[in-house]
């Protein structure tokens, strides 16, 4: 499934990564990937933005803020019929 392109908030610090697995085991859309013994983004626009990924990463080397960001006020303003709002139009993101 894919949702909206290039607005998602997921980040990964392949530094602080100790290729535990535990993203790859918990991202219910296999957003990641193991590469070199290292977790590795293979596909972030299927990210959904859940949090489970950032919530059993033992070294926080991964972040994601869950329900908000682009992809968020997007969704909100199809469903509701408003115009979206981010807070990030001064970062060119919307």
């Amino acid at each position: 499934m894919r949702y909206i392109r290039n607005v998602v908030t997921l980040q990964l610090d392949v530094k602080k990564c100790l290729g535990c697995r535990r993203c790859e085991e918990v991202c219910p859309h296999r957003v990641f990937a193991m590469n070199d013994m290292k977790a590795s983004i293979k596909d972030r626009d299927a990210c959904m933005e859940c949090g489970a990924c950032a919530l059993n990463c033992p070294t926080r080397a991964i972040s994601v803020k869950p329900g908000v960001g682009c992809a968020a006020a997007i969704i909100k303003g199809m469903l509701t019929g408003k115009e979206p709002s981010c807070d990030c139009s001064d970062d060119g993101c919307c």
